[in-house]
């Protein structure tokens, strides 16, 4: 990678930051259209039936508002990319917008926690669970998992996210000044943040596949934990891992240059674009609560309009195809 020596001080040419521009746009775009459109049919599904969900609706619906935050700032992030990360919005806003994917980030996975945390007292201490697991109570979790993201997320805030020799920009992290802090900040939020429950829903669903294994399978459980796998594995994890990677690089650029920093700013912009892809997955949890929600899916798209506001629970795969 090419020096520029400014001052007796090293300096690394930026990497190919243009990649940005031409690779997060569509993919907000796509994520939008898709996320605002699924979330708001799920939540609208979920309100109509919501006896069925049982005592997870209120963690669906919490996650289903946390989606529908992020997903509104998203037209302005496309607007940032589309003039080359001018940011025309004011500091203020772009720091809203910065908050607002990050407690949609982590809300999503601490009410995904809540949900695996639920299905395995169910499975596992059905008796124990009996008349415990309780509407109330779950509000209360939502609540406590709203304040925890939240004061995870807070300081955030608190760091750069303009920075006034670059006009217009507006940092996801923080400016090149406070990279040194802000790494240690996001070490610290990953435990906290993703590691520690991604290891609650990771032995939650460990003691349900033991349970199971020997019993008919849950088609519930067994539909959620595919949902799980795939946000985890394609969403969450590489998001964490390349998010530090990156801040790791970009402290190492103020005393030394290595080949390797372009290719992490890539893979990191790759994986913000496969994290807000949650936004878009998430309604997917809604599969696993229902047995008639893929025909509903079906019929939201390519059936007739009269079928589209048929009652759930009166629809039959059977009966549909007789009127068709």
């Amino acid at each position: 990678m090419e020096l520029n020596k400014i001052s007796n001080k090293t300096f690394c040419f930026l990497p190919d930051i243009t990649f940005s521009d031409r690779f997060l746009p569509p993919v907000y775009i796509l994520v939008f259209i898709i996320g605002l459109a699924a979330n708001i049919w799920g939540l609208t599904f979920l309100l109509q039936n919501w006896k069925k969900f049982g005592h997870i609706n209120i963690f669906v619906f919490n996650m289903g508002l946390a989606d529908i935050l992020y997903l509104l700032t998203l037209p302005f992030l496309v607007v940032y990319h589309f003039k080359e990360r001018e940011w025309i919005f004011g500091d203020t806003f772009c720091k809203i917008t910065r908050f607002c994917f990050n407690i949609n980030l982590y809300g999503s996975i601490g009410f995904l926690t809540c949900i695996s945390v639920y299905r395995y007292l169910s499975i596992v201490h059905p008796m124990k669970a009996w008349g415990r697991l309780i509407p109330s109570h779950a509000v209360v979790i939502s609540i406590i998992v709203w304040f925890y993201v939240g004061a995870q997320t807070l300081p955030d805030m608190f760091f750069a996210k303009t920075n006034t020799n670059k006009k217009g920009k507006c940092y996801d992290t923080t400016s090149t000044a406070f990279v040194e802090d802000y790494l240690k900040y996001s070490l610290a939020w990953t435990l906290t943040g993703f590691c520690l429950p991604f290891l609650v829903t990771v032995g939650c669903y460990s003691h349900v596949i033991v349970r199971l294994k020997d019993s008919s399978p849950d088609l519930e459980s067994l539909r959620l934990l595919l949902v799980l796998i795939l946000l985890f594995s394609v969403c969450y994890i590489p998001y964490h891992v390349l998010r530090n990677l990156n801040l790791y690089s970009r402290v190492l650029s103020k005393r030394q240059c290595y080949g390797w920093f372009n290719p992490v700013y890539v893979a990191q912009q790759v994986g913000r674009g496969l994290v807000c892809l949650n936004s878009a997955l998430n309604p997917l949890v809604y599969l696993h609560a229902s047995e008639e929600l893929p025909l509903c899916f079906f019929l939201f798209f390519m059936c007739k309009p009269p079928y589209l506001f048929l009652p759930a629970q009166s629809m039959r795969l059977s009966d549909w195809l007789i009127h068709m």
